[in-house]
């Protein structure tokens, strides 16, 4: 069943990323970008699409204020898929109705379960279900308890680190490798958003899809090409990692850029 599809982000790059993630989807068709919540409003109004990949924080009228204004107007608002650098939003999320919401930055294979979860949703009897199991799943993934310290494996061995002391952790070919001030391992996590969990999320950033950073072993930043950044670690080598065009602003965020 083919899908309607509008992105509104106020960042230009986070809009044409999400663009490309989802060009490769079958039966799906982006009808729209916005770069405002104005905008928003106003292309829901016109092109009555399906689903919209609306970005949370936006100035002037933010994401949730759209869901308010459509209401207002008296707009059926369509399947709503909230995208953010924040993951303390998503209970506000869905306490509006929201299909979905993904994480930036962001992960196609995330993007196509939102995507899926719109299709599902099209048949009217599963979405309440769907919605409500969506909603507990979270919570529950909140409530988790955090430890303080992380099991890693290094020359045959398992260490428990302190998070506290991780610089950062990278994941290529689905291997996870942390880096840590005393010393690297391998975690046994499958993924990045797996590891995360487990961490302070007041600590740790997702700089990059590729990159789980320690916010506190952040030693410099490094202007980069078009406007982009790396940042420069505290390990060792003083690892330069860099920053994903849709972080840049969180990066600002963080450090008054």
């Amino acid at each position: 069943m083919s899908l309607s599809v509008i992105i509104v982000d106020d960042e230009e790059l986070a809009r044409d990323e999400l663009s490309y993630l989802l060009r490769d989807v079958e039966d799906l068709d982006v009808i729209g970008m916005g770069k405002n919540g104005l905008e928003a409003v106003s292309l829901i109004k016109e092109l009555s699409p399906d689903l919209v990949f609306l970005d949370v924080q936006m100035p002037g009228l933010d994401g949730f204020g759209v869901i308010k204004k459509l209401l207002e107007k008296k707009i059926a608002p369509p399947k709503i898929v909230f995208t953010t650098a924040f993951d303390q939003y998503a209970v506000k999320a869905f306490e509006v109705s929201a299909l979905d919401y993904v994480l930036k930055p962001y992960d196609r294979k995330r993007i196509v379960q939102a995507v899926e979860k719109a299709r599902k949703a099209q048949e009217p009897e599963m979405a309440p279900s769907e919605k409500l199991d969506t909603l507990v799943k979270l919570l529950e993934e909140q409530q988790k308890p955090q430890t303080t310290k992380i099991l890693l494996k290094a020359n045959s061995r398992l260490f428990l680190v302190d998070q506290k002391e991780i610089c950062f952790a990278s994941i290529e070919d689905g291997v996870i490798t942390v880096v840590a001030q005393s010393m690297e391992g391998q975690s046994n996590c499958r993924t990045l958003e797996e590891l995360m969990s487990s961490l302070d999320s007041n600590l740790f950033w997702r700089a990059h899809r590729s990159f789980l950073v320690n916010i506190n072993r952040i030693k410099e930043v490094v202007p980069w090409f078009k406007s982009s950044y790396q940042i420069r670690m505290d390990d060792r080598k003083q690892t330069e990692i860099p920053v994903s065009r849709a972080q840049t602003r969180r990066l600002r965020d963080l450090f008054g850029l």
